[in-house]
C-alpha cells in the first residue's frame, strides 16, 4: 500500500484567503441542513432507505462506466463484498469458502433507519471468520453530521473489537438534488462534523465511500480528507480511474455490483496482514 498522502493544495495560503474559507465553512455548518425546513420535515423526506445501498445512486447517475469483468489488479488485492437489507440472510460460511476476506454491512441511514438484517449479516460474517465493518448512508440535508454519526454509533456503527473502520457513504442524493441542495462549503462542513464526531467518540476517523465524480462536483474538489480518512471508492469496471481530490490511493475499491459474492464486489488494496493492521489486530 502506498504511503499516506500529504494534505492536498497549496502549502501557502494568504491570511485573507484563509479567513474567507473559514467563514464559508462556519456559515455552511450553521445554516445547513436546518434552513428552510424542520428536522421532522427533512426526516420525513427519507422515504425508501431500504432501497439505498453503497453504490445505488452511483449506478443511477454514473452507470457501469467501464466494461464489467475481472478487475485489473495492481499488487496484492484481497477480495471482499458489501451488503445491505437487499441481501437479507446471507450464507456466510459459503461466502467465506468462496474466498471473501472482508465485508461491509449497511447499518443505518439518516437518523431514522436501521437495516433490519444488520444483526444476521454483521454477526454472521464475524462467526464465519470474515473481517467485518459497518457503514452509514448519509443524507446530509436531513440532519447535521454530529446527529447522524451519533445515530450510526448507537445502531451498529460502534466497532466491537478489531473490525474494519466504520464508513460513511457519501453519494448522489436519492431524494432530490444530487448535492442535497447544499453548497460545497456546507457539505464539507457536514463531512467534517461527522468525521470529527466519530473520531471523538471512538478514537479514529471513519472511512469515506464516495465516487470521484460526486466528490469533485459536490465538494468543489476538496482535498482535506485524504490525510486522515481511508478512501472506499466505487468504480465499476476493469480499472479504477482517477481518485477523488486529496487521496493518493484507495484503501477499498468497489468494482462491481454483482459477482462471486452476494451484494457488491470489493477489493482491499493490500495484504491480509495490512488489512488486519487497519483493524487494529
Amino acid at each position: 500500500m502506498a504511503r499516506q498522502p500529504t494534505r492536498w493544495g497549496s502549502a501557502f495560503r494568504t491570511m485573507f484567503g484563509g479567513a474567507v474559507l473559514a467563514v464559508a465553512i462556519l456559515l455552511g455548518s450553521a445554516l445547513w441542513p436546518d434552513a428552510g425546513a424542520s428536522a421532522a420535515t427533512l426526516a420525513a423526506m427519507v422515504t425508501h432507505p431500504q432501497d439505498d445501498w453503497a453504490g445505488s445512486e452511483i449506478l443511477r447517475y454514473e452507470g457501469d462506466s467501464l466494461p464489467l469483468g475481472p478487475a485489473a489488479i495492481s499488487g496484492v488485492q484481497l477480495p471482499g463484498l458489501d451488503v445491505s437489507r437487499y441481501q437479507t440472510n446471507v450464507n456466510w460460511p459459503a461466502v467465506g469458502k468462496a474466498g471473501a476476506a472482508f465485508v461491509y454491512v449497511k447499518a443505518t441511514e439518516s437518523t431514522n433507519y436501521t437495516n433490519p438484517s444488520f444483526g444476521q449479516q454483521y454477526r454472521g460474517a464475524a462467526a464465519a471468520g470474515l473481517i467485518h465493518g459497518a457503514y452509514h448512508f448519509a443524507i446530509p440535508n436531513a440532519s447535521n453530521g454530529i446527529a447522524q454519526a451519533d445515530y450510526f454509533l448507537a445502531h451498529g456503527g460502534r466497532p466491537s473489537g478489531a473490525t474494519l473502520p466504520p464508513a460513511v457513504d457519501l453519494e448522489y442524493n436519492p431524494y432530490g438534488d444530487v448535492c442535497y441542495g447544499m453548497p460545497p462549503a456546507a457539505l464539507v462542513a457536514w463531512v467534517h462534523d461527522f468525521s470529527n464526531e466519530m473520531r471523538r467518540r471512538m478514537g479514529s476517523f471513519p472511512a469515506i465511500y464516495t465516487s470521484t465524480s460526486w466528490w469533485n462536483r459536490c465538494t468543489a474538489n476538496n482535498g482535506e480528507f485524504g490525510r486522515t480518512n481511508p478512501l472506499w471508492v466505487p468504480r465499476y469496471g476493469k480499472s479504477i480511474g482517477a481518485l477523488p481530490a486529496g487521496w493518493g490511493y484507495e484503501t477499498f475499491w468497489q468494482f462491481a455490483d454483482s459477482g462471486v459474492f452476494p451484494g457488491d464486489q470489493d477489493y482491499f488494496n493490500g495484504t491480509l496482514a495490512q488489512l488486519r493492521a487497519l483493524c487494529g489486530r
